[in-house]
């Protein structure tokens, strides 16, 4: 797992690799509305967490896009998840950019009322929900950089991204580039 520092200082940190295997206080997941899991990343979270997990989702009842959810952590390194709820893209027209938006923010928001200092997001909505990487990567720098400016509750976002692709775009977004590389 490689570990960047950013230009914005240790406050955003990039990290590429497993978000199960870093060592934050709260890991977010990109849930479904059910929040019972499903294929990909967030059903590896359930099965590595445990059963525990599965029952405290049934619990909650869902959770709508746009939005997120608190549970414990149970098996794995970190205390907390924090399940968010993103966006299907369909073209950028249908609220998605704003849905977006509100699913890092609350997440943080979430988090900051928890006591959670330390934090890592995946890149949501920008696997099976299509979201292109470049647009998503945009709004979730733009949104957490601006939530940090306003609360110092928060000490580390770290962004944990699944290749050197994601990576780079990260990158380049946090050193000034637009998301297509061009400054």
């Amino acid at each position: 797992m490689a570990r960047h520092p950013s230009p914005h200082g240790p406050r955003i940190q990039l990290v590429e690799g497993d978000i199960t295997r870093i060592g934050v206080d709260a890991i977010v997941i990109a849930a479904n509305t059910s929040l019972l899991g499903g294929g990909g990343v967030d059903g590896a979270i359930h099965r590595v967490a445990g059963f525990e997990l599965l029952e405290e989702c049934r619990a909650i009842g869902g959770c709508p896009t746009g939005d997120a959810r608190l549970t414990k952590g149970y098996r794995l390194p970190a205390k907390y998840i924090i399940h968010a709820v993103g966006p299907v893209y369909r073209d950028g027209l249908h609220g998605e950019p704003e849905l977006l938006r509100s699913c890092y923010t609350q997440c943080l928001r979430l988090a900051a009322r928890q006591g959670i200092r330390s934090i890592a997001f995946p890149a949501i909505s920008c696997g099976i929900y299509g979201y292109p990487l470049p647009d998503a990567a945009l709004i979730a720098v733009d949104a957490v950089s601006g939530f940090l400016d306003e609360h110092a509750e928060i000490d580390r976002v770290i962004f944990a991204l699944f290749d050197e692709r994601a990576y780079a775009v990260y990158n380049g977004i946090l050193n000034g580039q637009a998301a297509d590389g061009s400054r």
